[in-house]
Parts: C-alpha cells; sequence; structure tokens
C-alpha cells in the first residue's frame, strides 16, 4: 500500500473490496473481491504497518480472519471452526479433492460460526464472534486465545440474540489504556473492562428513571435500563470516557464510560437505526442515519435519505441530505457500514445493502456515491496513511 494511500475498507457477502483514492480523496478506484468470496463481516488496518484484516465466515465455511501484510495484494486465512465444507469434505474424497481440503485440526471446533468484529488496539488483536464471545491475538492474528473473563460473565446464560443472532459486534478501546475495552452485545448490551478481560461489568443503567416513561417498545428503555439491543457504539476523541451508541431503540450518550446513559434522541425522526459516528477531534460532532422502524421496512423514513448530525453532543440534530437520494430509497444502512477519517475537514462514509457507498468530505455538508453495485455492504472503515 502506498505511503501516501487513502483506502476504504468494505466488508461484503461476498468478500472483501479496497477502494482507494489519491490524499485528496478524489478519483476512487474499486478493487477485489478478495478472501475468495467469503462473507466478511468486518475489516479493518493498521496505518502503521500496512496490515490489513478481515473477518468473517458462516455455516459453510466455518469462522476465520484474513490478513494481507502487502496492502491487500495477497491474503492468508487463519481458521478458527469449521464449517459445512469441512464435514462434506471428510466424508467425500472427490469433493475434498476438488475444493483442495486437507484436514486441518481447528482451535475452536465448532464453537462459533462467524467473526463479526475486529479491534486493533496496544498491539493487541480482538475479535468478536457470532455466538457472542471475545476472542485475542498477541501475534497480529497468527493465533488466537478466548477471553475467558467474558464467556464466564453471571449473566451470560441469559443473554437474548438479536435478530442477526447473539453477536458480539462492537469492540472500543481507549487509546491511552490498553487495559479498558467495551464490547456491544446484542442483545446483551455494553460490557466493560478495566484490567485487560479478567473482569467485566455490564453497563446498561439509564441516568434517571424518568427515561424509561413512554416507551411500549419492547427493546425500549425499562427497569432502569436503556435495553440489551445496542446495534454500534462509538468512544470520543478526548480524556474522558464519553460514549456514544445507537441502540434498537434509540440514541445514547454516557458521559462515564457507559455507567449511566443519556437519551438524546429528540430531534430524530426515529428510534431506530444501526450505525452511529463521532467526530475524530471534536467529542460533540457525530453522526447517526436513522430508519424508519425495525418493523417499517429499516429504510430511511419517507424513501429519502439522510446522514444527520449533531454538533452538540445530541441536543440538537440536522438532516444532512445534498447528494443522497431523495425519492424511492429503500436501502437499508447496516451497523458496521459507517466510517470516518481524520481529515480536516473530517471525511464520513457510510455504505448500503444495495452495494452503493456515498462519501462525505466535508463533514456531512455534501454527498457522493463513489461505488455501487457492490455486494451486499456489511462494513465500512478507513485507513489513512497520510
Amino acid at each position: 500500500m502506498p505511503a501516501d494511500n487513502f483506502t476504504i475498507l468494505i466488508g461484503t457477502t461476498k468478500g472483501a473490496f479496497m477502494i482507494l483514492s489519491d490524499a485528496d480523496r478524489t478519483g476512487w478506484t474499486v478493487k477485489g473481491p478478495f478472501c475468495d468470496g467469503w462473507p466478511i463481516n468486518h475489516m479493518i488496518g493498521d496505518p502503521a504497518s500496512g496490515t490489513l484484516w478481515a473477518a468473517g465466515g458462516g455455516e459453510w465455511h466455518g469462522a476465520g480472519v484474513w490478513r494481507s501484510t502487502d496492502g491487500g495484494e495477497n491474503w492468508t486465512v487463519t481458521r478458527l471452526t469449521k464449517g459445512t465444507l469441512d464435514d462434506w469434505a471428510a466424508n467425500d474424497p472427490d469433493f475434498a479433492s476438488m475444493v483442495s481440503w486437507t484436514p486441518e485440526a481447528l482451535p475452536f471446533a465448532g464453537d462459533f460460526s462467524q467473526v463479526w468484529s475486529l479491534g486493533l488496539t496496544h498491539g493487541t488483536l480482538y475479535a468478536g464472534t457470532k455466538p457472542a464471545g471475545l476472542l485475542k491475538s498477541g501475534d497480529g492474528g497468527a493465533s488466537w486465545e478466548k477471553v475467558q473473563g467474558l464467556t464466564d460473565h453471571p449473566s451470560a446464560a441469559d443473554w437474548n440474540p438479536g435478530a442477526a443472532g447473539l453477536v458480539l459486534h462492537t469492540i472500543v478501546s481507549d487509546p491511552k489504556n490498553p487495559q479498558k475495552l467495551w464490547v456491544g452485545i446484542s442483545a446483551a448490551g455494553v460490557f466493560a473492562t478495566e484490567d485487560g478481560g479478567a473482569s467485566w461489568e455490564r453497563r446498561n443503567r439509564v441516568s434517571n428513571a424518568e427515561a424509561c416513561a413512554g416507551h411500549d417498545h419492547p427493546a425500549g428503555p425499562r427497569d432502569g435500563e436503556i435495553g440489551h439491543c445496542v446495534h454500534n457504539m462509538m468512544r470520543a476523541p478526548g480524556s474522558s470516557d464519553l460514549l456514544y451508541q445507537q441502540n434498537h431503540h434509540g440514541v445514547w450518550r454516557s458521559v462515564d464510560g457507559g455507567r449511566n446513559w443519556d437519551d438524546i434522541t429528540e430531534g430524530l425522526p426515529s428510534t431506530f437505526g444501526f450505525p452511529i459516528r463521532v467526530h475524530p477531534r471534536d467529542p460533540d460532532t457525530i453522526w447517526t442515519l436513522p430508519l424508519n422502524g425495525d418493523n417499517q421496512g429499516r429504510y430511511p423514513p419517507d424513501a429519502a435519505a439522510a446522514v444527520w448530525r449533531s454538533r452538540d453532543g445530541g441536543k440538537t440534530w440536522q438532516d444532512m441530505r445534498e447528494g443522497l437520494p431523495q425519492q424511492s430509497c429503500y436501502f437499508t444502512v447496516l451497523r458496521q457500514a459507517m466510517a470516518g477519517d481524520s481529515r480536516d475537514p473530517a471525511g464520513v462514509y457510510f455504505g448500503t445493502n444495495s452495494g452503493s457507498l456515498f462519501a462525505s468530505i466535508n463533514e456531512g455538508d455534501t454527498w457522493q456515491e463513489i461505488a455501487q453495485h457492490l455486494p451486499t455492504i456489511l462494513s465500512v472503515e478507513v485507513v489513512d496513511r497520510q
């Protein structure tokens, strides 16, 4: 990967893709698919080394993490669990020969079917799985171990799946403290560790009891908690543990690392959506993309796309529509399908289940479609080696 490359990593249902640009974020070029067409739930990159990782799998392939050390030209996979392919090949030599299968001892047998999320912090690579679990690697993804403290959490037996299953989809780190980590599990809520994963605290409490009033949705806040179906979560820049999350029912803000959450949904057209994004330097600037509702089709309200931006930590919201489709727009933007860069002005990017990627290089003021006709986009991340 050239040093001045600006790369958007795209995980899709039919492999991994990269969208490359020059240093000015113009002239977009699509490359891919990579990773042998595996479903790729999440991709991340290390700007310092240029290493890329792509996580995914499913019932057919089993779960695994792909790695490239040459900017995406070549990829190798570390398989973690077996899939239907292994069962077929083990019992059919002709099929095994056709797919070049050989017996392999996989470290987690059939414990989980997919890797859903990745996170790199302080030299440790983390991976979230389906069913919900957390893995870590100290050698760049070549070998993995379970974070047993989360697996053994006293509440684990009562975790309930969301519509996509019981998945650990969000991994949030503290850039200053390798011992601190937050994860989002659908639909078990937010969990945090401050001792490197040895112990975990469940953090879903509302900041005041009145916030639970008037919500009749099953996923809405109740019993003093915000609702366990967290969809996406980010930590704001700075030294404080300011967190934002898009929940199944509402957008929430926590100033104390998730110990208490404030409802900041007022002003948005819907309580439902998947992604949330925080500005790389301004902790009060956030973006989200509301959808019309979980049972109403999961597309933009009135079939007119808008990214909603707040400049004051969610007190007020503004809809940003210029360049986005305003008629007959029925796409969905999934939980990991919105990303940003650290340029000035900051760029924001989102991908759709209809295979389009939209970009704003002026903090959401205007948008352009920079790729289309891709497979269903599951995740978007940026690697900026400026």
